[in-house]
Order: structure tokens, then sequence, then C-alpha cells
């Protein structure tokens, strides 16, 4: 028998949606509705693109710390977080933290952002090659965090020495980590196929988005198969 179709919610954490006290309402009203996920887009320094006028925003862990308070089923998670202007260290304790709160109920999404408003202007980093390298040391760091372990790490931009966490979160063996991209770049979609799950995202909308979905999923699948991946994977 086929896996259930499971049915998410994601909003912007910004304009109508900029406010924490808005943002838990709606997650309750998204658990009675019968939604299974409740996520919130990630982002900074929103602007409004017709005027140029910034935009109210609400902190998603906040947010979501607030939703998790007031619901008791419904998975929370973002879609997604920039990995990259987020320090790894930091957002461990952050997610651990509302994974312990929501009773194990966090899925983290992650990318490496875009836009030169959240980067260029605030001083973060402006090359999407480093991003993504970022990305993929930021996660290691998450992960060896998450195991409360004494872990080490040397790599190009993360360094921690005889560093261990506790509490770890509920889940295991991890929080559970899905990555977004857009097609067809084939990089993201081999780091989605190393994690948990994949949050793909196109330049098609409607009728013609089903095939380059449908390529998109076996493009990944293909690459689980090769790494020899097995286990629950979420598209």
């Amino acid at each position: 028998m086929p896996p259930k179709l499971k049915t998410g919610i994601y909003l912007p954490n910004y304009g109508p949606f900029g406010d924490v006290n808005t943002i838990a309402d709606l997650a309750v009203e998204a658990e009675n509705a019968g939604w299974d996920g409740f996520f919130l887009w990630d982002h900074i320094a929103p602007y409004d693109d017709e005027t140029g006028e910034a935009l109210p925003c609400a902190d998603p862990w906040l947010a979501l710390a607030a939703a998790a308070m007031r619901t008791g089923s419904i998975r929370l998670g973002s879609t997604v977080t920039p990995l990259p202007r987020r320090r790894p260290q930091v957002l461990a304790r952050q997610t651990a933290a509302l994974d312990r709160l929501s009773g194990g109920r966090l899925i983290l999404g992650v990318g490496i952002g875009g836009g030169p408003r959240e980067w260029d202007d605030l001083g973060e980093e402006p090359d999407l090659q480093a991003r993504g390298r970022m990305l993929d040391e930021g996660l290691e760091v998450l992960q060896g965090l998450w195991s409360g372990e004494p872990f080490d790490f040397d790599g190009e931009f993360y360094h921690l020495k005889n560093t261990a966490f506790l509490p770890r979160p509920v889940q295991r063996p991890r929080i559970p980590v899905w990555v977004g991209g857009f097609w067809p770049h084939q990089k993201p979609f081999r780091r989605m196929a190393r994690w948990d799950g994949m949050f793909p995202l196109f330049n098609v909308f409607g009728p013609e988005q089903e095939p380059v979905f449908e390529e998109a999923v076996a493009f990944v699948k293909a690459e689980r198969e090769r790494l020899g991946l097995e286990g629950p994977f979420e598209v």
C-alpha cells in the first residue's frame, strides 16, 4: 500500500503574516482543519516589490515556538531556512529546543537563499557556490551537535573543538532535514538525496509543472539508489 498523501500549508513570515500571534492563530486553525503540516518561510529583511518599502516580519523560530505551544499534533517547520546566514551552532540550539517543546514535531527545511536584500545588503556571503559549501558544512555541524556527543569539526567555514550540546532533540536519529532548490539545477537535488526529504521549486506552474516535477523526483530517487540510501524519504 502506498504511503498516505499528507497535506501541508506554508506561509511567508512577513506582510500580513509578520506577527507572531497571527501565525500561532493560523497554526491552530490549520491543525483544527486537518492539515498535517504548518511551515513558515524564513526571511529577515523583506520588502514590498512594488513600493520598495520594508514589510513587517516575524522571527520564524519565535513564531514556530508560539505555534508549538498552542498545537498538539501538526508538524511544524521552515521552508526554507537559508542556513548560510545562520550560525549552525545557534540553529542547533534553537531547533533542539523547538523539537523538545513540540514533542518531536519539527522539520527543518534548508537552502542557500536568494536575492541581494538579505545577502549583499546585510553583509552576508553573496557567492552562491560558497553558500552551497556553507550549507553542506552547516548541515554536518547540525547533525553532530544534535547527537549530544562530543563533536569536532574543521571545515572551510566552521570550526568546532570538543563541543557537546545537551539536551538532544526528541527525534532520532535526528530532526528531519528537507533540502530546497530550483529544478533543473542538479547540485541542490543531489544534496536533497543525502538527507530526509526534498522541497523542490520550479519556474513553471499549473499543468506544465507535472512532468518536470516527476523528472525532479526521479532524479533524486536515482541518486539515492546510487548512494545506497534506503528508508523513509519525503517529497
